[in-house]
């Protein structure tokens, strides 16, 4: 097997476009970057290992950009920029193909998304990468999970769902039209980080977080952050026709994987919710509830079904 330091200068050294803060990146001891005045920076960190979050036979490309993405996507909800990564990475073997087509990936995915690859460590064992991400906002201006309020609305971005569609169709627990199959294995392989949100979340937003564990399970923190309760509906939820067709909800309320933006809005900012799908079809914007003083609801017709107990995906349940 190839030394770390000879897969680091052939493969990683490269990754994204330098951006004007970095000082010094790939190839020292500890990289060093400037933050730009006026801002604060925002670090976020997640693992995806093989077998758990994704499939073995994912391809090296969508690992590349599924790494970058589910941290990208942290920095949207709290409404932050991205500049910069580090990144981990452990492999079972140093397999040219795999490598080269993971780099490629990797550097696709990061000049996609202006950031750069300023560190990082490989060594030998199971698939897993591990991304540190950091990305910066103006002064006080983060969102957090903490600040609902009764009587805002809830909205999500973009459509619930398909992500768990396309893992069910690859594990074969089910069948589904070429065409479905295809966007929704694509939703699996390489959501897409809502980060054109951040100045939208920034100026409107009580509160966001991403949906990576499922709706239900990742609300649930935000009214545990902000000390409030929750009424959703499930006619308002976005979903696929063929979710609707089969009343397959759970796909959209616990399944996880989709990576769009739950966020909670004072009522009185509805107009700006409908300027920005106006202007932002495809990142588009749906109430499907409210905050309320206490507990935990889905409506289903004249039916509430209480939601207190449901969690979302847990590594240690």
């Amino acid at each position: 097997m190839a030394s770390e330091f000879a897969i680091i200068e052939q493969y990683f050294s490269d990754v994204g476009k330098a951006a004007e803060n970095t000082l010094l990146g790939v190839g020292d001891d500890a990289a060093v970057v400037d933050l730009p005045a006026g801002q604060q920076l925002v670090v976020a960190m997640d693992t995806l290992i093989e077998g758990t979050h994704f499939p073995q036979n994912t391809s090296p490309a969508d690992i590349a950009y599924k790494s970058l993405a589910v941290n990208l996507s942290d920095l949207a909800a709290m409404g932050a920029k991205p500049a910069w990564f580090l990144m981990s990475l452990t492999l079972d073997n140093d397999d040219p193909q795999w490598l080269s087509r993971f780099a490629e990936g990797l550097k696709e995915t990061s000049n996609e998304y202006g950031l750069q690859l300023i560190g990082g460590d490989t060594c030998r064992g199971k698939l897993a990468i591990s991304i540190q991400i950091a990305g910066h906002l103006p002064n006080g201006q983060f969102v957090t999970r903490q600040g609902a309020n009764p009587g805002d609305i809830i909205l999500v971005s973009g459509v619930l769902g398909n992500a768990a569609l396309g893992l069910a169709q690859q594990q074969g627990n089910l069948e589904l039209t070429p065409a479905l199959r295809s966007h929704c294995v694509l939703a699996l392989n390489r959501p897409r980080p809502r980060l054109e949100l951040g100045p939208f979340l920034r100026q409107f937003a009580s509160s966001a977080i991403d949906i990576s564990d499922g709706l239900v399970g990742d609300l649930k923190h935000i009214l545990k952050a902000s000390a409030c309760g929750a009424r959703i509906s499930l006619e308002s939820l976005p979903v696929n026709q063929w979710i609707e067709q089969h009343g397959a909800w759970e796909y959209a309320l616990g399944a996880g994987d989709d990576y769009e933006i739950c966020c909670t809005l004072p009522a009185g900012l509805c107009g700006e919710v409908d300027n920005w799908n106006n202007a932002n079809p495809d990142c588009r914007l749906t109430p499907i509830g409210e905050i309320t003083e206490s507990g935990y609801y889905l409506q289903d017709g004249d039916d509430m079904i209480n939601l207190d107990q449901r969690q979302g995906y847990r590594h240690f349940a």
